[in-house]
């Protein structure tokens, strides 16, 4: 498995859910990021934060044959990350999401915006 057969189920696994606001941070020029990907999205409530969470691991078990190492933050579902090893997925509410901006922690990182489906 490649990452970007696993960043791509990823995403497909967001978009199954109406995930907004996806984009996928490339690291992998960086030494000591400890990971290769985030793949970062937002959702409306607690509710669709562990839809698209839920929808993710599904469609990456799938697609992907992959499973999270870890995943944090369902109980509250503000903030969902999951571990893939070389991938992190960040799924996040708007307010923590902007709060945070880890997409832009990485100056120099190439992030590449996927478009909304509607």
């Amino acid at each position: 498995m490649t990452d970007n057969i696993l960043v791509r189920s990823i995403v497909e696994g967001m978009q199954e859910k109406k995930a907004k606001k996806i984009v996928v941070v490339d690291l992998t020029k960086f030494q000591n990021s400890g990971c290769s990907y985030f793949v970062i999205c937002e959702g409306d409530s607690n509710t669709h934060v562990g839809s698209i969470s839920r929808s993710i691991k599904s469609y990456v078990r799938e697609h992907a044959k992959s499973r999270p190492a870890a995943i944090d933050g369902l109980l509250n579902a503000e903030w969902v990350a999951m571990d893939y090893m070389q991938v992190i997925v960040h799924v996040f509410q708007r307010e923590p999401r902007a709060f945070y901006d880890i997409e832009h922690l990485w100056a120099d990182a190439d992030i590449t915006e996927v478009p909304d489906l509607d």
